[in-house]
């Protein structure tokens, strides 16, 4: 059996639900979510947003798709980089002109964690794996948060 990636093993840091962690843990998830074996997405991770600086979804939105191929190529995550590039290009964009451009306004948005999951999949390439694999780090933080800003009656 594949060993889990966490978010720590990434160096992705989630406490706070600080926004800068949330996006890179959402764009980990996503490649992680693909039939394609954990390391290779998670050097796929590095390469985009390490490497290549492509840390928030403003700097992902303004790749070209041929930018992202050739990122998912370095990484060898190359069975499905040209629906993946596509994909992560539309879902920056979504994030940014839907969202503002950051995920805990998606929380902000839902009424649960369940509306939460819910605005998750509506993006594209993101489905039940991908919303398992982030809410499995990323639920704490951010309910746990979004309770914690509720003013109390």
């Amino acid at each position: 059996m594949a060993k889990i990636i966490s978010a720590q093993d990434l160096q992705i840091d989630l406490d706070g639900a600080n926004e800068a962690g949330l996006f890179k843990w959402l764009v980990a998830s996503f490649l992680m979510g693909k039939r394609i074996q954990g390391e290779i997405a998670a050097r796929a991770y590095q390469v985009i947003v390490e490497d290549h600086q492509r840390d928030t979804p403003q700097k992902l939105a303004r790749c070209t798709h041929r930018q992202l191929v050739a990122m998912l190529g370095q990484a060898h995550y190359v069975r499905y980089d040209e629906s993946t590039a596509s994909r992560l290009v539309a879902l920056a964009n979504k994030l940014n002109d839907e969202y503002a451009a950051k995920v805990t306004n998606i929380v902000a948005a839902s009424a649960d964690r369940q509306a939460f999951e819910k605005r998750l999949s509506e993006f594209d390439g993101i489905g039940p794996k991908t919303v398992e694999i982030f809410m499995r780090e990323a639920a704490g933080v951010l309910f746990e948060h979004a309770n914690r800003s509720t003013p109390s009656q």
